[in-house]
């Protein structure tokens, strides 16, 4: 349910390292929590981004849940499949459900963030 191979925050981004970059989405129980999603607010290409600021929102039938960077970076590329198919958070999360990539800044932040274990963990809590 939480693939070994990310990290995740405790806001419930995922992120997945691909050299110098990181494709982040938010996780399962990220978007099962929002119910259906019908649409997804991208950030720019360029924005130069700080861990923690919000940088997208997914709107749901419940909610508008902002999206926060996991590390600091730049978005390089942002999943432009999510304007027409807001709904792939839902069906893949993991997969096609992505919402951007970020070149990072300090790729020591990654560090900082949780393993599958401790994320499953925070949400037994």
């Amino acid at each position: 349910m939480y693939p070994e191979d990310l990290r995740y925050s405790q806001q419930h981004e995922w992120v997945r390292r691909e050299g110098n970059r990181v494709r982040v989405g938010i996780t399962d129980y990220a978007q099962q929590e929002l119910g259906d999603v019908v649409f997804v607010d991208l950030p720019q290409e360029g924005t130069t981004l700080q861990s923690g600021e919000a940088f997208a929102a997914v709107e749901s039938v419940k909610a508008v849940s902002d999206i926060y960077a996991p590390v600091s970076g730049r978005v390089v590329e942002v999943n432009q499949d999510l304007a027409d198919r807001p709904e792939l958070v839902n069906q893949d999360p993991y997969g096609a459900g992505w919402i951007a990539v970020l070149e990072m800044e300090n790729p020591a932040e990654l560090d900082e963030l949780l393993d599958a274990e401790q994320y499953r963990e925070l949400l037994e809590r």
